[in-house]
């Protein structure tokens, strides 16, 4: 039995478990039928993948089925986020037919984008409560950072070849993020959106688990089975353990979606009634997150739960619990058996591939010599200087692990300034919102807390790593229901003010 095959059995199973198990947790935060529906499309999708032996094939059926469930979707958040990880997102080049060299390069991320967001796109904004684009800050400094790297691309390359790019801006950065801070509008919006990210990041983890202990990377086979290449996707291990990917490609990719579910599982846990499923469910994400054996994601959750910990109820008291017992479980660590295998693996104190700390540094060092020399507008020949080529690894590749680092080298002080700018304005967007509820622990605000948590997460473990794969796509949509949730909390003053002035209205004329 060819390998794709025999990891497309595995598949079903797990993802079979974690859907079997995640149905009674969903009945209390979205309706069965949409849980039904948006699972048996999952499945649907993942057969197709692995039995249509050609991208294109795969892409054409899928795009027909997506159009058909697309009319029966009210969340198209929710349904984006539970099918985002369902394959690898291995570009494919359009071919240009002797008129140009390609038109645009698909994967599975934009063929999703285009065939539920855009059309999601067009409808909201011809819905009368919708925000216009444009409104907020967040919206005029994305816009703005956008409008910049279009133009610059145009300062390094083709015409052709900056549409192209600028096409791309508009798919993998404009349409999540537009979508995203439009379509949710109240609280069952966010807990149905919400849902379809941890429902998929829970099924990726029990696929990083089994990768994990089995020394077998599940998707790997399929890309080959789909005729496309990817450098991407490659066997990491890390202290003679195998690094997971599952479809994210890359291990940090996928301990980076597994933080951001923990982040939003947050806020979902409490709507759960069964403690037991709350607690599987934390275990199962927690799992999902040691598989990839990945420490930027490790640090980016733990600051997730500081952060939820410090905008909640007797903050001080339990952060302060939380040192104690990670204190604790790191003196335990130290005398247990193999305790100090697990210590080698962590953050800053681990002795394990400490050298891809060092070369982190000398990165930084290096950049900021190229960053000044074209310090506004960056420049996209910066690998060509001699401190870049300095950073050759083993693998003949300059690995720029730093997302703010990567901006700056590529589009200046300026683009560093508009890409910080719009996620600063989104966190303040977020805190802001949240003192409308002075009760800690009223749902409206624990959302908010989960989101702020998230986002800040999310932003700190980008400093370990270039935005490859899936990461950019996530980290935009989690920007974009930020902006979502400010302007429900706004809608909600709003209406609360309104209804005040007509009870104050009736009175007076009585």
């Amino acid at each position: 039995m060819p390998e794709h095959f025999r990891a497309l059995i595995a598949i079903l199973v797990i993802a079979g478990i974690v859907f079997a198990l995640a149905r009674r947790s969903a009945a209390d935060l979205m309706a069965d039928r949409d849980f039904t529906r948006r699972r048996n499309l999952w499945f649907v999708l993942t057969l197709l993948a692995f039995v249509s032996h050609s991208f294109w094939v795969y892409a054409g059926i899928a795009a027909i089925v997506l159009t058909f469930a697309r009319k029966s979707e009210r969340n198209p958040v929710a349904l984006f986020f539970i099918l985002l990880f369902l394959i690898p997102p291995a570009p494919a080049e359009i071919p240009g037919f002797d008129l140009i060299n390609y038109f645009f390069a698909l994967n599975h991320i934009r063929l999703l984008a285009l065939c539920v967001l855009l059309p999601a796109f067009f409808a909201l904004r011809r819905q009368a409560d919708t925000a216009s684009f444009g409104r907020t800050w967040p919206d005029k400094l994305l816009a703005a950072n956008l409008l910049l790297m279009s133009l610059i691309y145009l300062r390094e390359t083709t015409v052709t070849d900056t549409l192209r790019q600028t096409l791309y801006l508009f798919i993998d950065v404009f349409l999540p993020y537009y979508v995203a801070s439009r379509a949710l509008k109240k609280l069952s919006d966010f807990k149905d959106a919400l849902l379809g990210f941890v429902i998929a990041a829970m099924v990726l983890s029990l696929i990083g688990l089994f990768e994990f202990s089995r020394n077998w990377l599940l998707y790997n086979a399929l890309i080959d089975a789909l005729g496309l290449h990817w450098e991407m996707s490659s066997y990491l291990s890390r202290g003679g353990s195998l690094r997971a990917s599952a479809t994210t490609g890359q291990a940090i990719a996928l301990g980076l979606v597994i933080s951001v579910a923990m982040g939003f599982y947050l806020f979902l846990q409490k709507g759960v009634r069964s403690r037991f499923q709350q607690l599987l469910g934390a275990l199962l994400l927690a799992g999902g997150l040691v598989a990839p054996l990945s420490r930027g994601p490790w640090i980016g959750a733990a600051t997730m739960i500081m952060v939820f910990i410090a905008t909640g109820r007797n903050a001080f008291k339990r952060l302060m619990l939380l040192a104690v017992a990670g204190v604790f479980t790191l003196s335990l660590l130290a005398i247990v058996p193999g305790g100090q295998k697990v210590l080698d693996l962590l953050p800053f104190i681990g002795t394990i591939e400490v050298e891809n700390i060092t070369y982190r540094q000398r990165l930084i060092d290096n950049a900021l010599i190229v960053i000044q020399r074209n310090l506004w507008l960056g420049s996209f020949d910066y690998r060509n200087t001699p401190e870049m080529q300095s950073m050759i690894q083993g693998d003949g590749i300059i690995d720029i692990v730093n997302t703010y680092i990567g901006v700056a080298l590529s589009f200046g002080l300026i683009g560093l300034t508009l890409f910080v700018a719009f996620f600063v304005t989104v966190l303040f967007s977020i805190r802001k919102a949240m003192r409308t509820f002075p009760n800690k622990d009223e749902e409206a605000r624990r959302l908010g807390r989960a989101l702020l948590a998230t986002l800040a997460g999310a932003l700190i473990t980008i400093i370990t790593v270039s935005s490859i794969t899936v990461i950019p796509v996530v980290y935009w949509s989690v920007a974009g229901l930020g902006v979502a949730y400010a302007q429900m909390v706004r809608r909600l003053k709003h209406s609360s003010t309104a209804a005040t002035a007509s009870a104050g209205a009736s009175l007076q004329l009585r």
